[in-house]
């Protein structure tokens, strides 16, 4: 049996459709996920997203060994609260998993992996903590919700612990704020504003009707894919994996290589990969025609073959996208659907963002 969240009984008691998601039960609409999807743009929607995972990071070393186990710097993080956006590699350079790492007030620091890396991601983090003082505890038993679009922040606000609402009225992308077992960060996988709500798993479910009686619609994991397709963020296992690096899948600016003497896992795969040149560079599509554009269909160009990552309809725009990996120096390009060759136009992405087509 597939696990599911502390939230699995009101999706379905809601009439949502449950599919299996990197072995979560987990609903992918509710009705009409191009209702969902405008709704996020236009108004205020929500996800569960508890089957991520919550790591909390602390002791003597807890620096030192983040400064190793990720490509981006976590000496960025000052303030407490402050987030980064990071890679996990191997020592190929590869992507282990994209991830989210918070510092917080006690100088411990609270990591945020996907779900459908969970198990190689926590075998990797504590192999690697091996010759660190470090504690590296997965968090148990809470609810992850994900409130987005512009009117999100506004409806969730009076929801919040009292103590928590002054704090969390003032954050800016990319920060956090916590009280009383609430952790509030400023992130989504939308494009939209809006915030990544952890609290504990016995408030999950009267949190989210308290959300839906404030005008926050209940979302599906097929919009919060076409939304982060238009907004142009990858998707683990499709965008990158572990035998792909972060210079191949458009993240080059989450790499930090100053200081050059920190000696990050795969750095120097990643630098022998920079100086080569690269091969392939990660772009956005236009399909010119019909069809639509999936994961694997073959982009063909004068300059050789590449590869459609991800790739979908965008309800936004009414038309299809898509990211792609290409020959570095293709300026025009076609897809090949179902065996046949459709002009798509290389552009830069994000499509979409806060509800302006960018494109």
């Amino acid at each position: 049996m597939a696990n599911r969240t502390p939230l699995y009984q009101t999706h379905v008691d809601a009439g949502a459709r449950m599919v299996d998601f990197g072995g979560w039960d987990m609903p992918v609409h509710y009705g009409s996920q191009m209702d969902e999807h405008h709704v996020v743009r236009k108004d205020a929607g929500m996800f569960d997203v508890s089957h991520m995972t919550v790591v909390d990071v602390s002791g003597p070393d807890a620096k030192a060994y983040l400064q190793k186990l990720l490509a981006n710097n976590v000496e960025r993080l000052q303030v407490p609260g402050k987030g980064l956006y990071s890679c996990m590699l191997n020592e190929q350079g590869g992507v282990i998993d994209d991830l989210i790492t918070y510092l917080r007030a006690d100088g411990s620091y609270r990591v945020v992996v996907n779900a459908a890396t969970r198990e190689a991601d926590l075998q990797w983090m504590t192999q690697q903590a091996g010759v660190f003082d470090v504690a590296v505890e997965p968090a148990n038993d809470y609810v992850m919700i994900a409130v987005q679009g512009p009117n999100a922040i506004a409806k969730a606000l009076p929801l919040l612990p009292e103590t928590l609402r002054s704090d969390a009225e003032k954050l800016m992308p990319f920060q956090a704020c916590e009280a009383i077992y609430h952790f509030v960060a400023s992130t989504g996988y939308t494009g939209e504003d809006g915030w990544e709500l952890v609290m504990p798993a016995s408030q999950g479910p009267d949190f989210w009707a308290a959300l839906v009686a404030a005008g926050v619609a209940p979302c599906g994991l097929g919009a919060r894919d076409t939304l982060r397709l238009e907004a142009g963020m990858n998707l683990y296992g499709q965008d990158m994996d572990a035998g792909i690096s972060p210079l191949e899948c458009g993240l080059n600016w989450t790499v930090a290589w100053e200081p050059a003497e920190r000696d990050f896992n795969g750095r120097a795969a990643l630098e022998a990969q920079r100086d080569a040149g690269p091969g392939f560079k990660f772009v956005g599509l236009l399909l010119c025609g019909r069809g639509i554009m999936r994961h694997g269909q073959k982009v063909v160009s004068p300059q050789g073959d590449g590869q459609v990552t991800s790739g979908t309809f965008s309800p936004t725009m009414q038309q299809t996208i898509a990211l792609a990996r290409v020959p570095a120096d293709a300026q025009e390009c076609q897809v090949d659907i179902r065996g046949k060759l459709i002009d798509a136009k290389i552009v830069k992405a994000p499509f979409v963002r806060k509800g302006e087509v960018l494109i």
